[in-house]
């Protein structure tokens, strides 16, 4: 008599039971989540709605374009022929603000030239000059405290250049203070100010220059990592076992060499003159090259190096015995990927459907934030000031005769975009609407290639015979049968995430609003909270995940399908806990190989050091410039080839599951694993998979 295996039932449900008709992926279904299917669809047309309203009422030209105090933009209107935006109060934009806080013109050019309010009232000459960058009707018989209190001109004219169409005075010399009737201005933070922007500028500049001449061998870069992701999830299907120890021996051996020649080029540094200064004391350099040339740089590295190495070695001695088990499900899952080769490239059609639904959300987010007219609220300069957030105010009749005595340096500055009726008055409630919407959607498309994927490899599993029993277009197949029959449920797995999300995004907001008003109880009852929600949203995404597939197997709706998923995989806990997490750390050594490969090509490349190519390499300001564009970008075609790689891992695990319960390996009930995964797990089939009887 058979011994009964005991599974904690009152617990985790009851195992599945065999039925002979079950074929795999269910295709007599009905509609699922029908409810949640509507609520989409009006979501949706409530959205479009709402992108062609704000379309209308917004203007993008106030996002693209610079808007001086006044809510009018440079180079339209009044200010035709002034394109650039000047800055009162330099020093102000020294704050991490988001807006500077000073009067802000726009004027048609920068200054060129260097002068001293107190000099050019007494000089037509450089008043004429002068006045450019002033307000509009100002006159030099004003007082000059009284210029300076307003903010109606600026202290002192700096030579400038345009970036981005703003006036950021250029770098200089002058090592005295600069004073201007009761206004001093330190000459160091005027350096301090004008550098920091010259040198973003220079630096943006030349990366740009780079990127530009090396576009072509970045894009050759990604074309390399398709060919290298492609063989290398093929060659998983012949050579698993000894690739996997090999990427493994490839990542400890290429650490262990970078220890070793940190370690050669630290030791060669010592006592060399100026290689024993800190990172610290040089600051920030835009060539790299120079950190290269100190022994702290070289140890820091090694140091980081051995870190890495130590933890690989650990994670590898503790999960030595559970590398076998993980190499079965890899050489199916790759037998699953060369028999439905179509996969491979799904993620391009999901990757444009997100590409569609931020440029909507970001498009719709700009134009509401740019509707109706200009309103200018007060901005105290005196943390002492308490006006309020919402105190409005009119540029053109704005006094400070009326203020309290502590607001009395207060300006009237441009704040955002509104007006009165209905559509103004709910636009924040609509910038919630596009942001929740947004999520919802990008959720869904993530959904729907979930639930796709694991369709078509489901196929895969439940067919007895492989490949004879594969029907023809399986990822076809399931793709339609998802949009047929599961777009409610998809919708309803979406939305639960979405709202997670929506939460997270709030309780950031209001961390980053009341941060400076908190105690360290608050602090600490805050973080907890978003760490709650963070583990919250990956349970979610672990589990929106598996209901995905179960609703792909077995076509019922979201509740059901996640009962039924979490319950499965409870019963095989300790199965989820080693395969699935050692699989994911197998194939995200897949993806740093893969990238570093490329990587050093593309080093090797760009720095000359191919001899029969040499000639070949542009000319370039920055060599890492492309050298990470590439790097990036190869990580992220690995990533996305072997994203369809883990899902059919996942897929084809619980399945496996499923399958160990429906059946026994008897006659009657074979199972339906592969020869390999019965041998690794003990098990066996009693009939070859080839001879099983038909019902």
């Amino acid at each position: 008599m058979a011994r009964k295996t005991v599974v904690p039932s009152v617990y985790y449900g009851e195992p599945c039971t065999f039925d002979p008709k079950f074929r795999g992926p269910i295709h007599d279904r009905e509609l699922t989540d029908v409810v949640f299917c509507f609520i989409f669809v009006i979501v949706i047309f409530a959205y479009i709605i709402l992108g062609l309203v704000a379309w209308v009422n917004g203007d993008l030209k106030k996002v693209t374009f610079p808007t001086d105090s006044y809510g009018t933009l440079c180079g339209e209107g009044s200010n035709k022929n002034k394109t650039k935006l000047f800055y009162i109060d330099i020093l102000s934009c020294l704050s991490l603000d988001l807006q500077c806080p000073t009067t802000q013109l726009c004027v048609s050019e920068c200054p060129q030239q260097f002068l001293l309010l107190l000099t050019a009232v007494k000089k037509d000459d450089e008043w004429n000059y002068y006045k450019k960058f002033c307000k509009p009707g100002v006159t030099k018989s004003t007082p000059v405290p009284r210029l300076l209190a307003n903010e109606d001109c600026p202290s002192v004219l700096l030579p400038s250049s345009a970036i981005l169409n703003r006036c950021f005075p250029i770098v200089t010399n002058q090592s005295e203070s600069l004073e201007a009737g009761d206004k001093k201005i330190n000459a160091a933070d005027l350096k301090n100010a004008s550098s920091i922007a010259m040198r973003a500028k220079d630096i943006s500049a030349k990366v740009f220059e780079d990127l530009a001449a090396s576009w072509e061998w970045i894009l050759t870069g990604m074309a390399i990592s398709m060919v290298i992701s492609l063989i290398f999830l093929l060659l998983l299907r012949f050579i698993a076992g000894v690739l996997l120890w090999l990427i493994i021996g490839a990542i400890v051996g290429a650490i262990g060499y970078g220890i070793g020649h940190c370690y050669w080029q630290y030791t060669s540094l010592l006592g060399k003159e100026g290689a024993d200064i800190t990172i610290s004391q040089i600051g920030f350099q835009a060539d790299f090259q120079v950190y290269l040339e100190l022994s702290q740089t070289w140890f820091i590295f090694m140091i980081v190096l051995s870190v890495i190495e130590g933890i690989v070695l650990l994670i590898l001695i503790f999960l030595r015995e559970r590398l076998l088990i993980s190499i079965a499900l890899l050489k199916e899952a790759s037998k699953a990927v060369a028999q439905i080769m179509t996969t491979l490239f799904y993620p391009i059609f999901t990757f444009w459907l997100l590409c569609l639904c931020i440029s909507y959300g970001v498009v719709v987010a700009m134009c509401l934030s740019t509707s109706g007219v200009a309103v200018y609220k007060i901005k105290p300069k005196n943390s002492q000031c308490r006006l309020g957030d919402n105190t409005t105010c009119d540029p053109k009749n704005f006094s400070q005769i009326n203020l309290p005595e502590n607001c009395s340096n207060s300006q009237c500055f441009f704040d955002s975009y509104g007006g009165e009726g209905f559509y103004y008055s709910y636009i924040m409630l609509l910038q919630v609407f596009n942001l929740f919407t947004f999520l919802w959607l990008v959720n869904f498309v993530m959904a729907l290639s979930q639930c796709t994927l694991a369709g078509a490899f489901a196929t895969y599993y439940w067919a007895m015979r492989k490949p004879r029993d594969i029907p023809a277009g399986p990822l076809a197949a399931s793709f339609k049968r998802t949009l047929q029959y599961h777009i409610g449920s998809l919708a309803f797995g979406a939305l639960i995430l979405s709202l997670v999300q929506m939460v997270r995004i709030i309780l950031e907001y209001l961390d980053k609003k009341l941060k400076h008003g908190q105690n360290r109880c608050a602090r600490f009852m805050m973080s907890c909270l978003k760490y709650c929600f963070w583990c919250l949203e990956r349970f979610i995404k672990f589990l929106n995940k598996n209901a995905y597939i179960m609703i792909a197997i077995h076509g019922k709706n979201f509740c059901t399908s996640s009962k039924n998923a979490f319950f499965l995989l409870m019963r095989n806990v300790i199965r989820v806990a080693v395969l699935d997490k050692v699989t994911d750390f197998l194939l995200f050594l897949g993806k740093l190989l893969i990238a570093g490969t490329v990587g050093a090509l593309a080093f090797f490349f760009f720095t000359r050091k191919i001899p029969f190519i040499k000639g070949q390499a542009p000319t370039l300001n920055y060599y890492w410039v492309p050298l990470v564009a590439v790097i990036l970008l190869s990580y992220l075609v690995a990533h996305g080839f072997f994203s369809v790689y883990s899902m059919c891992v996942e897929t084809l695990f619980l399945c496996f599951c499923e399958d160990l319960e429906r059946n026994d390996g008897s006659f009657a009930k074979p199972y339906f694993m592969s020869p390999e995964l019965c041998k690794i797990l003990g098990k066996s089939n009693e009939v070859v998979q080839n001879d099983r009887p038909s019902e």
